[in-house]
């Protein structure tokens, strides 16, 4: 059993509007349309999110837009607030607050999980009142059948704190619903290699298995609109080439049934939708885009999503950009599985101005990291990095910067688009404590933490996940680099690579989201002291001083708190970037660039205090990170994923050492620990007379609640009939 306390939503949770009011305004009225119809596409295929996260997200939703659909939450709880003694439980105002608290924190993580961090949260309200507050509800009144039954099949398991289900896992280490609750990691390892041979990517798909006396049938559930057999006649001429793959395989002496149309009735709702933005599309590239992203989402097949995504590249400097699909898998702990996300957004010119600059410097700056030449690209494909407004960010969190697309044979050969979410890093602010700092520390922090994140994420997005290159034999045999290439390491030819088939995920599995990240903030650290970078970003003479010194300690710090992203129990790191930051920290921890001190803080309890020694970093701290960078690219270079996991988990071990007491620096953390912001985003509806109507909500539980009731109906039946067909696979 978990310590209830943790695994509560603190009721102090600061909420934030992700403001794009005035970058919608400057839209045309066809661009505002065309940005409506993707944002709607967007949402429609969030609804996917609830039934990768957990058994109950999807009627846990279910409940809360039927409960606050009936009337205004202010009459909600007036009427709760009405009820007299000795009528049952009676909801007070703070438990009626913590209902409310609980339920914005559900709608922002899209489900009863975390998205920074993967664990579960539960309701403060006991589940007594929170019945009687569904009771006294107007959705109560009009349908208490469909609300109880609601009610029954989510009350139990929204507020179970069983060890299995604390956390996202597969097998025995947590809860996944991207696989059937008897599935292993054995099980995941024995179907990708099936997958491999028949190049099947894992990206949309989910893995259920089947156990009947000693026969075992695995089921490979592709997503897509299509459920048949049967070829899909496309208008435009395009193959449906995941036909032919349906039906049942042999393979091993197991039979491995592969199915589509998972999720089918929710992707039929985003085409729509695409194919009325396709309507106000500028160019041909995006019509051509969005064709191609249809074709996916009706077919299944991810080789038509990379075609949407190779237009998607070759629109240059579009107002309105947009990406969806089943993209990040960070959530998948197996790591080859992708979410559903998708974003609109439009661009902040001024701000992407500087980011141009950043790639217009590109190569000079890649010639100046850690690794041999030959180790990177052939040739650095200049991509688009602008600056967004988000204006719609669907699924269960929301970046500060994204380098997409993940597909690695696009990447390494057509090139790749950087975003910073602009609205997403200015809604942060700067009024939150800041713990385990010097007063002084803590006053540079502050000042200073935007324009030195900024700084971070371009580096970050355009040079540390645009960077390197990757070693792989070909389909005809051949190789697509020097066989006579020297690995800096060993001194030796390099004598590993990716085989046909295989690519980074399906090597470094469910080590790669955080090894990456890894990567990608080494690479910002590193070039971050360069004062040609800072000057990109208007920073010089001392102030730039300042910058590196504060984005090294944003670093640092975000290591220590990456403690509360690790379970004990299970040896298992929850959340990639912050064990991507925490490996970090013992880098320079190993350097004696960084000390950590246990304290007794001002309230009299235990504390921490971080030393980052500033004299240090320009030589000591810069030594020691490009040496495991270089590391770091070496291994993802070759595909030599057995040295690299060898070296990452011994940065990632969390022990009680006596020159290092993690387990009680970690204690520490969580009694410290503050809650995560929550982002309420705006809504646009088209009136029917071709005006879009654009609605902002203010920054609070309410707000945050109401663009979910606005955004979603009062009940899908779609949504419960899809969790209906699979619940019975998922017994924790």
């Amino acid at each position: 059993m978990a310590d209830v306390k943790r695994v509560r939503i603190d009721l102090n949770t600061n909420v934030c509007n992700l403001n794009c009011s005035v970058a919608f305004q400057e839209l045309t009225n066809t661009e505002k349309l065309y940005a409506h119809y993707l944002a709607r596409a967007s949402w429609q295929g969030s609804l996917i999110v609830f039934l990768q996260t957990s058994p109950e997200s999807p009627i846990i939703f279910l409940l809360f837009q039927s409960l606050y659909s009936g009337q205004s939450i202010s009459q909600l709880k007036a009427d709760c607030l009405a009820i007299a003694e000795g009528q049952g439980p009676v909801p007070t105002a703070a438990d009626f607050h913590a209902l409310i608290m609980y339920s914005a924190a559900f709608y922002s993580n899209m489900g009863n999980y975390k998205s920074f961090g993967d664990t579960k949260f539960i309701p403060t309200i006991s589940p007594d009142k929170l019945y009687a507050v569904i009771q006294i509800s107007n959705a109560y009144k009009q349908n208490p059948n469909r609300m109880d039954n609601l009610w029954n099949l989510c009350k139990d398991r929204m507020y179970s704190i069983q060890s299995r289900v604390l956390e996202l896992g597969l097998g025995a280490q947590g809860l996944s619903t991207y696989y059937s609750s008897n599935c292993c990691t054995s099980d995941a390892d024995f179907v990708k290699e099936f997958m491999q041979q028949k190049d099947i990517s894992p990206y949309n798909t989910r893995l259920f298995k089947y156990e009947n006396d000693s026969k075992v049938q695995y089921e490979i559930k592709i997503a897509s609109v299509e459920q048949s057999g049967e070829a899909y006649q496309d208008s435009e001429g395009r193959e449906d080439t995941v036909a032919k793959l349906l039906g049942k395989h042999d393979y091993k002496g197991c039979e491995i049934l592969i199915t589509r149309g998972d999720y089918s009735p929710l992707l039929k709702r985003l085409v729509e939708n695409l194919k009325m933005a396709k309507r106000y599309a500028s160019n041909e590239n995006e019509v051509s885009m969005l064709e191609e992203y249809c074709h996916s989402f009706i077919t299944g097949s991810i080789e038509s999503h990379k075609n949407g995504s190779r237009f998607w590249i070759k629109n240059k400097g579009p107002i309105i950009e947009f990406y969806i699909g089943f993209i990040e898998t960070y959530r998948d702990p197996y790591g080859i599985r992708g979410e559903f996300e998708g974003f609109v957004a439009v661009v902040n010119k001024p701000m992407s101005a500087k980011f141009s600059e950043l790639v217009n410097s590109a190569e000079t700056l890649l010639d100046g990291l850690p690794w041999p030449k030959t180790f990177e690209k052939d040739t650095f494909l200049r991509p688009d990095f602008t600056s967004l407004d988000i204006l719609g960010f669907s699924g269960s969190g929301i970046p500060a910067g994204i380098n997409i697309p993940n597909y690695d044979d696009i990447r390494q050969t057509e090139g790749f688009k950087n975003v910073s979410l602009g609205n997403v890093l200015s809604s942060y602010g700067s009024n939150k404590a800041v713990t385990f700092l010097s007063k002084k520390d803590q006053e540079l922090y502050k000042e200073l933490k935007g324009p030195a994140f900024e700084v971070q994420v371009g580096l970050h997005e355009l040079l540390g996940h645009g960077s390197g290159k990757l070693f792989s034999q070909l389909e005809n045999g051949s190789f697509d680099f020097d066989r006579d290439i020297i690995n800096p390491l060993t001194g030796e030819k390099v004598d590993k690579w990716y085989q046909p088939g295989e690519t980074y995920d399906s090597k470094f599995v469910s080590m790669s989201s955080s090894y990456e990240e890894c990567r990608a903030e080494c690479v910002g650290l590193y070039l971050c002291l360069s004062n040609n970078v800072l000057r990109i970003f208007g920073h010089n003479g001392e102030g730039a001083e300042d910058i590196k010194y504060v984005n090294w300690l944003l670093m640092v710090r975000g290591g220590l708190l990456g403690l509360e992203f690790f379970t004990p129990e299970t040896n298992s790191w929850k959340q990639a970037h912050m064990q991507a930051r925490f490996v970090i920290m013992r880098v320079l921890i190993d350097a004696e660039v960084v000390t950590i001190s246990e304290i007794i803080g001002e309230d009299g309890m235990p504390d921490l205090l971080i030393s980052l020694d500033r004299d240090r970093i320009a030589v000591e701290g810069k030594a020691a990170i490009g040496k495991f960078l270089c590391k770091l690219q070496i291994y993802k270079s070759t595909g030599d994923s057995e040295a690299a996991k060898s070296m990452y988990q011994h940065y990632s071990t969390v022990a009680e050492n006596p020159d290092l007491k993690l387990i009680t620096f970690r204690n520490i953390v969580l009694e410290r620990k503050q809650p995560r912001h929550m982002l309420v985003q705006c809504h646009t509806s088209d009136k029917g007379d071709g005006e879009v109507v654009f609605t902002e909500y203010e920054a609070s539980v309410e707000g945050m609640i109401n663009s979910f009731i606005d955004r979603f109906p009062s009940y899908d039946e779609d949504l419960f009939s899809l969790w209906e067909k699979e619940i019975k696979s998922h017994n924790y």
